[in-house]
């Protein structure tokens, strides 16, 4: 009977080492992609779209600086909240505080406990899709692109992915 079982796909680098110095974009999406981070707003107050973030929304924005301060060779480079989904560029450098590189700064790891975190004063068990999405930024060029795009979301809200029609 086990051999039935469903195969999950293994969406990380094979032989990659997810704590090594580098950028990483990391996608997680709420469960089902329901809308419970935020709404977008594009009233005449604002000039551009901007998010108008749900309680859960603040929840998650408070949590996203406190992975800085629990790894201290990590530093979050930019975000974006959107209403069911997270996009972050996550920077790892090792010895930035003068310690030794550690297995439990893997993004892995790193993602596992803002997850936990935020799901747990959240109060919704099963609150985050499983596992999340990383791509890992070769080069400055690819960097900026994705940065900007980071920034450009809210504009493109109802053309992205993960926009979910109701």
């Amino acid at each position: 009977m086990i051999n039935n079982l469903p195969v999950r796909k293994n969406l990380r680098l094979n032989n990659y080492d997810y704590s090594r110095n580098g950028c990483y974009f990391i996608t997680i999406c709420v469960t089902d992609r329901c809308e419970m981070l935020g709404r977008t707003d594009v009233g005449a107050a604002s000039c551009r779209p901007r998010i108008l973030l749900s309680d859960y929304g603040n929840i998650v924005l408070k949590w996203i600086p406190n992975i800085s301060v629990k790894y201290s060779d990590v530093t979050i480079d930019n975000y974006i909240i959107m209403p069911n989904h997270v996009y972050m560029i996550i920077s790892i450098e090792h010895g930035r505080q003068n310690a030794a590189p550690t297995a439990s700064e893997s993004i892995g790891t790193i993602m596992g406990y803002f997850k936990y975190q935020t799901t747990k004063e959240i109060n919704i068990p099963g609150f985050w899709q499983r596992s999340y999405h990383d791509h890992i930024i070769r080069n400055h060029d690819e960097y900026k692109k994705i940065f900007n795009y980071i920034n450009e979301n809210p504009e493109r809200w109802a053309e992205d992915r993960y926009f979910n029609i109701q």
